[in-house]
């Protein structure tokens, strides 16, 4: 298991990386918020020295999901935690909580924070390319039009990109219950800012924080404006000490 802490305050924050990102994606944003989180970031497989299935099988929705729970329940444990997202991040925590839906035994969050992502991914414009050369060129553009500090394998993107660019969530929005904070930026060309207001409104209880210049690399550049949405929404998402005896 590949994860690291950062920050030493009292809310606990699982965070996971986008399609193409690993956990570096999150620092800044850790350490902006160092007093008021911990920030727990795994890199999830097929990134940093996180296992790498030789498959399209290892890197389907259900085993990122898989993969996170067994992060939480090691690191995490019962404590209450915000679940964390980025990109395809998102995907990967609501098809999280569809798991805690179907067995009551997963660790459930006590609040989300989702940031770039869609409930809709045949929407998106994270790649357009269908074979799997050009889809790899493609990778490998978008790797450096977003200015990855660290990435993904590229086969690992690839094999990923195949198996849930079909992915229709947004049926499950309306039995999430889970308080939510979505963050996105009004100039994201990747992931349009409809599918934030689709997000939103697919969500009982969600607000939405738009960014405005922002694009699709909403954490590393503009770090600040998100770390002050999340602390302004922290007492919505993370239950307060008197809430827990």
């Amino acid at each position: 298991m590949d994860m690291i802490r950062v920050g030493n305050g009292p809310v606990s924050v699982v965070a996971v990386h986008g399609i193409q990102g690993t956990r570096a994606a999150w620092l800044r944003l850790a350490g902006c918020l160092g007093d008021a989180c911990t920030f727990i970031l795994p890199n999830l497989q097929g990134r940093g020295k996180a296992a790498r299935p030789n498959g399209a099988h290892g890197y389907t929705l259900a085993r990122y999901a898989a993969a996170l729970r067994e992060v939480i329940e090691a690191h995490v444990g019962a404590r209450p935690f915000v679940l964390a997202g980025w990109s395809m991040g998102v995907s990967v925590a609501l098809a999280y909580i569809e798991a805690c839906h179907r067995d009551p035994s997963t660790p459930a969050p006590a609040g989300l924070f989702l940031l770039s992502g869609s409930p809709h991914l045949p929407g998106v414009d994270w790649f357009r390319a269908t074979d799997q050369d050009t889809l790899l060129t493609e990778i490998a553009q978008r790797e450096r039009r977003l200015g990855l500090a660290e990435a993904a394998d590229h086969r690992a993107v690839a094999w990923t990109w195949q198996n849930i660019r079909s992915t229709d969530q947004r049926a499950l929005l309306p039995r999430i219950r889970t308080p939510a904070l979505v963050v996105h930026g009004h100039d994201d060309d990747d992931s349009p800012w409809p599918h934030a207001i689709a997000l939103t409104l697919g969500l009982p209880d969600a607000a939405l924080a738009g960014i405005a210049g922002a694009g699709h690399s909403v954490l590393v550049q503009h770090t600040a404006a998100v770390a002050q949405a999340l602390r302004a929404h922290l007492p919505r998402l993370y239950p307060s000490p008197k809430d827990l005896s």
